[in-house]
């Protein structure tokens, strides 16, 4: 079965074709660059760049498939959450499509997205697995029992791990998107230079705050000179990285353990992050554990990952409405 799938939750725009849910054909994916002069992403400007892009994208995905929309079985798109213009632009491109072609539609919950990356790529994976969802918008524990049945832990009680990256590279100077270069950045910096708070890393709960190690990193580096932190950059960087990176790894072993689940999947943006895995990697030998995570283009936000969601759902719920419309604070179910 054949599945077409379509991301413009936030700033990428991409189109992808994934056979049976598990083999990609083809995961074009554009990153808009027009937002770096605002420090951040501007939603209008996402939308027109959406409207602008989102058909020679899905033009390019299909000719890479070596498909024509006639042979797809299956139009699936992100409903939420993100930014309610950029998510419009997609929904209703995929909605016309499939009511013009007499496919069947089903809207996906980016955040399942997120959570079908690994199953895309891990054959072997237990079905009843935790999974660690860390991205620029949301940090969450979920307990999986198995396709669409999921048990929330614990998530971000504010700032998503992703952002306080992205607001502590600006702090620094390191432009936008800031994860990325501070994490190229840490690789050469002492991770001991500066120890940050690990906040609620102690809690007996599997909740999370990153607003607070925020604010610590601001309050250091108001103390320093323009010199000091140009000598000490690299060494802030590995300091803050090390302390957003412990918490999530400590916390997620801590849960597997205590739900007695052997594999951990790692998904969203923070996924590509060096030091997460490294010290996933470090740490899980002491246990009999196993830890996956994706490739680095399906940690960010792609089609390939709604097409396998929308495969999995429409195989558990069948096709979706096309009166469905985008939801930017669309939850994970979940009981």
């Amino acid at each position: 079965m054949l599945t077409l799938g379509i991301e413009t939750s936030c700033d990428e725009t991409s189109v992808a074709v994934v056979r049976d849910g598990l083999e990609t054909l083809s995961n074009v994916i554009l990153s808009q660059v027009e937002h770096s002069a605002f420090g951040g992403v501007v939603p209008e400007v996402a939308s027109r760049v959406h409207l602008k892009t989102i058909v020679p994208i899905y033009r390019q995905a299909l000719k890479e498939a070596g498909v024509t929309l006639d042979q797809i079985d299956l139009v699936a798109a992100t409903m939420g959450p993100g930014l309610v213009g950029p998510l419009l632009v997609g929904l209703t491109f995929a909605k016309g499509l499939a009511w013009a072609a007499s496919k069947p539609f089903v809207p996906v919950n980016h955040i399942e997205g997120h959570l079908a990356a690994n199953i895309l790529e891990t054959p072997d994976l237990d079905p009843r697995h935790l999974t660690l969802i860390v991205s620029g918008g949301h940090t969450m524990l979920v307990e999986v029992e198995e396709f669409g049945k999921y048990h929330l832990l614990g998530q971000t009680r504010d700032d998503a791990a992703g952002e306080a990256f992205d607001k502590v590279a600006k702090l620094m100077g390191l432009g936008y998107p800031g994860g990325a270069r501070l994490d190229k950045l840490a690789q050469t910096g002492n991770r001991k230079h500066v120890r940050f708070p690990r906040p609620m890393k102690s809690s007996g709960d599997f909740q999370f705050s990153f607003s607070g190690l925020k604010t610590a990193v601001a309050l250091y580096l108001e103390k320093l000179t323009e010199d000091e932190l140009e000598t000490q950059k690299a060494d802030i960087a590995a300091s803050f990285q090390e302390a957003v990176v412990e918490v999530l790894v400590e916390k997620s072993i801590r849960a597997a353990r205590e739900r007695r689940l052997r594999d951990i999947t790692i998904s969203g943006g923070v996924a590509a992050n060096s030091r997460l895995r490294s010290m996933f990697e470090e740490r899980i030998g002491r246990y009999n554990l196993r830890v996956f995570y994706p490739s680095l283009e399906l940690c960010t936000d792609n089609a390939a990952m709604i097409a396998a969601a929308g495969y999995y759902r429409f195989q558990k719920e069948g096709p979706g409405e096309f009166i469905v419309n985008a939801i930017p604070y669309l939850r994970l179910d979940s009981e």
